[in-house]
């Protein structure tokens, strides 16, 4: 079982700058890509940015350019510096960590955090 453990949330002025870590933990293989996503009140859970184990991101239209995700693959461990936020940024975010192999040939599957708030007030 993996366990993913946001942290980095919180309350900040537009302008402002958070950094989100997520840690997987659990006797782990391998962790394909890794990534976050947030959902605000009333809309759905969208895609903010992802990165392979080789490093390639992927980033929504919207926080490219603010946003800067990296990992960390000794340590499980994906970041999302957050820059320059706006008040429509604020969401909970979720970490997500796909095809998760314990072992060299196991079947793949994909893991969520819990989430962590992040408000961007204005």
């Amino acid at each position: 079982q993996v366990q993913l453990v946001e942290s980095g949330g919180g309350l900040v002025q537009a302008g402002g700058s958070l950094r989100l870590s997520c840690a997987a933990s659990g006797s782990i293989f391998s962790i394909n890509g890794m990534g976050w996503y947030r959902q605000a009140p009333g809309k759905q859970r969208e895609l903010v940015a992802t990165i392979t184990s080789g490093g390639s991101t992927n980033y929504a239209d919207s926080v490219k350019g603010r946003f800067t995700i990296s990992r960390d693959n000794a340590k499980n461990t994906v970041y999302l510096q957050m820059n320059s936020l706006k008040p429509e940024d604020t969401a909970v975010y979720y970490c997500n960590a796909d095809h998760v192999r314990f072992r060299r040939f196991d079947v793949p599957a994909d893991y969520w955090g819990q989430g962590t708030q992040v408000t961007v007030s204005s």
